[in-house]
């Protein structure tokens, strides 16, 4: 969440913030389409077509919006947010992104950026009014440092999935170990001079703690 208003990704929004706080989102950004990045779509839909009949903007990578819409807002499971409450005034818009395009959304500067990725996938960076800028990479794997030379965030959010005895099966699924991560980030000083404060994240692993001392060394 950026200042209670923009969402990236949609994996867990709804059952993470209260109702007032999904009230005050006013987009929603998709680095892809995986279901632990968008499945809450559908509840933040419904809490906003239902409770206090808001619209909320999604934006994405064109392939992303077409796999979302074919695969979680067809309508089959759940009422179809695309349509409802009236074709005109749906609860969803969705809005297609390119990459290293930019867009005023609600209020901040956003820069889509390829990312690597066993789909295709972008990370943003997001700079508001005051300059204050992030870069959230989403999945990605090596070769995000490609676009590096694109980003100049104050504060980089990047993922590590396992640990580093994983490393060749997490390239190959598109994600990052520790030591993948630490050649990403040389890179990224060799160009910039420096490195921004790093945040590593991703979903819950049951070796958090082996991961947690290897991104630590």
């Amino acid at each position: 969440m950026i200042d209670g208003i923009l969402a990236i990704d949609a994996g867990g929004i709804t059952s993470a913030l209260s109702l007032p706080e999904q009230k005050k989102i006013e987009a929603v950004l998709l680095t892809h389409h995986h279901f632990d990045h968008t499945r809450d779509l559908v509840t933040l839909a419904a809490n906003a077509g239902y409770c206090w009949q808001g619209q909320l903007v999604v934006y994405a990578l064109r392939h992303t919006l077409d796999v979302v819409t074919q695969c979680l807002l067809d309508g089959k499971m759940y009422i179809n947010f695309l349509e409802y409450p009236t074709a005109d005034k749906p609860t969803l818009v969705l809005e297609a992104i390119e990459p290293h395009s930019r867009k005023s959304i609600a209020g901040y500067d956003v820069l889509a950026v390829p990312a690597k990725h066993s789909v295709p996938a972008v990370g943003y960076q997001i700079t508001s009014p005051d300059g204050t800028s992030l870069f959230f990479t989403g999945d990605t794997t090596v070769g995000i440092s490609d676009q590096w030379h694109h980003i100049s965030p104050q504060l980089l959010i990047i993922e590590v999935s396992g640990s580093n005895k994983y490393g060749e099966q997490l390239k190959k699924f598109g994600h990052l170990d520790a030591s993948l991560l630490k050649e990403e980030l040389l890179r990224f000083r060799r160009l910039k001079g420096h490195l921004p404060r790093v945040i590593v994240v991703h979903i819950g692993n049951p070796l958090e703690p082996e991961i947690g001392e290897e991104v630590a060394q």
